[in-house]
């Protein structure tokens, strides 16, 4: 403590020396602030009163100056803003963009702009939230951008569906055009180079002209109104779909959908409506629709990428094809009018010729064609057997009359009928054949027009063409014609002048089969000379047809003559003949001999013609008088007839003798000696035989080449010797008295036991 105070003591020396030394000083410091006292109030006054003022006058300036600061803080925060626009203002630019497409339905493009703002804008910009809420709804606009999508290609779908018959009706329009315009062209090639495929004699070359200066002028007009496949169909959706899918990676299910739906709506398509056969419409309708399924595949085919492939295409076409194959089998088997197989067939070329213009196969078709050609021919077949049948009701089976030069060229420019003989004869004449000759000569050429009708267009040779018409043109006259005069021949109004006609009229068919086959070489140019020509069987079929008449004539003939002997009235018991042949008999002889000389006078105008009614008429005449022969033996021979008179048998012979008598009158020219007579020999030499009752002289010659009796039966003669042993028995009970009846009685007896004796030899030898 005592050496701090001494501390403190030495310090307080040293200041009060420092203030000693210092005081002078601070005195005159002091002294001369007293000086300066005035002046600083002066001045305070004035820095004061400067103060004032300036504080007054920078009121306004610190007012600027914060408005200044304000400003540039501002100004800097718009900076900011700026820069931080410029940044989202593309992002919110390509969101509107999105949004725009989105509302216009550019939903690949949207797709695009999506991509964009994801890779390139959204990373700048991903601090703020309203980036976060783009983000977020970008997902939900994929999805609604894919199901808006895949409901627009349902909508196609539904679309195409609806108006695929639309699609393939214009297909198969420009099509059959082209296929038209081919064709003329090449026929006017033809035409200049003088060579013609078919030769049509209906068809004059002025008319060849005319259609191809129409075909011309309409494939003008035509040029300007082509419509395509996209001028009709919208694809946009199925590009915009697949578009779409590809972007969101999920091609394939896009493209797997549309495959199922397309195969479903082509089983659909494939599906006929039941009266699909009734019209020509339906078929019209059903394959319309098929060409469009098949164009738009093939257009999505070639424009897009793997949507559809050409083995996808292959397999639909081949599943296709069977169905349609089979449909068109089943449907046209319903069909009986030719007239709609045609258009049928028409409708099936075109079809096919559509679609192989779009790259498929249709050689089946083509195949199935060639079945329908065989329905056609049938249902051909049918329409005109009643067309033949119609002809053959409006014939009066009488020579055609010709009264000018006229009708006589006419004629003979519709059926090939030459006869020099006839041409020199002065008119009126008559042609030897009927109406209907030359009218079904002309339908047998308007069938073979129709057969040729089918043929066009089928891809085949004219070889083939040819033998085609050949065949469905014998089977014209093999079966439908040849029936149709069978069918004529067998009825009942038909009598024995019509039936010499028909004979006559198949001989003038016969003879013009070679013309039609003439015919059918000029429309298809194949030589008959070659190896594999079909030639015609009209030869075989009217010689079948005559035949046919022929015996149809004599078995009119013989009905005749059964009515006429049914007429008989034979009184069996009578003791005497009336002295004249029965009246039945004398009638049938005028009815033969009316009948035969209308045989002998048919209109000839030729040898041949002569000799065939001649040699109708004989054999007619020939076949009658065996038939009567026949029929009055088994008269007399009735097992129904118990006795004859020998006064009944004598009449019996005289109507015997008419017949003889008419045979000996030759009814028809032409038979050698006795000829004719030689068919009542059997019942002569019978009745001989009972008439001059000569027993002794047929047993004893009986089988040797001369006997006198050599027609004469032991069992036909037993037969009525019992029936006159009968008589006798019966008539002469009262007359056994009398010697000559006894010993007539016993000579029958005699007789009897001997002939059947005889009959029993011949039995055990047999």
């Amino acid at each position: 403590m005592e050496k701090l105070d001494a501390c403190i003591r030495n310090h307080d020396k040293e200041i009060e020396k420092m203030c000693n030394f210092h005081h002078q000083g601070f005195v005159d410091a002091i002294t001369e602030l007293l000086k300066v006292r005035t002046d600083a109030e002066k001045l305070k006054v004035q820095v004061t009163d400067t103060n004032r003022r300036f504080q007054d006058a920078g009121k306004e300036v610190i007012v600027q100056t914060e408005d200044i600061i304000r400003c540039r803080i501002q100004q800097r925060n718009i900076t900011t803003v700026v820069e931080k626009l410029q940044l989202c203002l593309p992002v919110l630019e390509m969101y509107s963009k999105l949004k725009e497409q989105m509302s216009t339905k550019r939903y690949y493009s949207a797709l695009k702009t999506m991509e964009q703002l994801e890779n390139v804008y959204f990373p700048r910009v991903s601090q703020y939230r309203f980036c976060q809420l783009m983000i977020e709804n970008l997902p939900k606009l994929r999805e609604d951008i894919k199901e808006i999508s895949m409901s627009d290609l349902k909508d196609f779908l539904e679309s195409i569906r609806k108006h695929s018959d639309k699609i393939g009706e214009t297909a198969m329009k420009q099509a059959q055009q082209q296929k038209i315009f081919t064709v003329t062209l090449q026929k006017q090639n033809n035409v200049k180079f003088g060579k013609t495929m078919y030769i049509n004699d209906r068809i004059p070359e002025e008319r060849n002209e005319i259609v191809l200066k129409h075909a011309f002028e309409e494939e003008d007009e035509n040029e300007e109104e082509v419509l395509t496949v996209q001028d009709l169909v919208d694809f946009s959706p199925v590009y915009q779909c697949l578009h779409i899918y590809s972007v969101l990676g999920d091609e394939e299910t896009f493209e797997n959908y549309y495959r199922k739906q397309r195969k479903k709506q082509a089983r659909l398509v494939l599906q006929p409506q039941s009266n699909m056969h009734e019209t020509v419409d339906g078929y019209r309708r059903y394959f319309t629709q098929i060409v469009g399924f098949f164009v738009v595949e093939d257009h999505i085919l070639h424009v897009t990428q793997g949507l559809v492939t050409r083995a996808y295409t292959d397999e639909l076409w081949n599943m296709a094809l069977s169905k349609i194959i089979a449909v068109l089998r089943a449907h046209s088997s319903y069909c009986t009018d030719p007239d709609l197989v045609l258009e049928l067939k028409n409708l099936i070329v075109i079809f096919a010729d559509t679609l192989q213009g779009y790259g498929f196969p249709v050689n089946r078709l083509f195949d199935l064609l060639f079945e329908i050609r065989d329905q056609y021919n049938e249902t051909l077949l049918k329409k005109w057997a009643g067309v033949f049948r119609d002809i053959f009701e409006e014939d009066n089976y009488s020579p055609i009359p010709i009264v000018s030069e006229e009708e006589y060229r006419a004629i003979i420019s519709k059926f090939p009928f030459q006869d020099p003989d006839l041409e020199k004869q002065p008119f009126p004449k008559k042609l030897p054949m009927s109406q209907s000759v030359p009218h079904i000569y002309i339908q047998v050429k308007e069938f073979i027009y129709a057969s040729l009708k089918f043929s066009e267009s089928l891809h085949r040779s004219s070889t083939e063409i040819d033998d085609m018409l050949r065949k469905s043109t014998n089977l014209l006259l093999t079966r439908t014609l040849s029936s149709c005069l069978l069918n004529l021949i067998k009825k009942p109004h038909i009598g024995l002048t019509e039936l010499v006609q028909i004979i006559i009229n198949t001989t003038h068919l016969e003879q013009a089969c070679k013309y039609l086959e003439d015919f059918i070489t000029n429309i298809t140019n194949i030589s008959q000379e070659t190896v594999h020509t079909t030639r015609l069987y009209g030869l075989s079929t009217f010689k079948d047809a005559r035949h046919a008449a022929e015996g149809e004539i004599y078995t009119k003939l013989n009905q005749k003559i059964d009515e006429f002997v049914q007429l008989a009235d034979y009184d069996w018991t009578m003791s005497e003949p009336d002295g004249r042949a029965s009246g039945y008999l004398m009638d049938l002889i005028n009815f033969l001999r009316s009948i035969f000389q209308v045989f002998t006078h048919l209109p000839t105008n030729s040898s041949d013609h002569a000799a065939m009614s001649g040699k109708v008429a004989q054999t007619a005449c020939m076949s009658a008088c065996q038939h009567l022969s026949t029929s009055l033996m088994q008269m007399l021979l009735d097992s129904e007839l118990k006795q004859i008179s020998m006064g009944a048998v004598q009449q019996f012979n005289l109507d015997v003798i008419q017949c003889e008598l008419f045979a000996s009158s030759e009814p028809v020219p032409g038979f050698q000696g006795d000829t004719l007579q030689l068919a009542f020999i059997d019942l002569r030499q019978l009745l001989d035989l009972f008439m001059v009752w000569d027993w002794s002289t047929y047993l004893a010659d009986y089988g040797q080449p001369a006997s006198k009796y050599l027609r004469v039966n032991p069992n036909t003669a037993l037969t009525l010797l019992e029936k006159m042993k009968d008589t006798s028995k019966k008539n002469n009970i009262f007359a056994q008295f009398r010697k000559n009846d006894r010993d007539k009685q016993k000579l029958i007896e005699t007789v009897v036991k001997q002939l059947r004796s005889l009959v029993n030899g011949m039995s055990q030898h047999t």
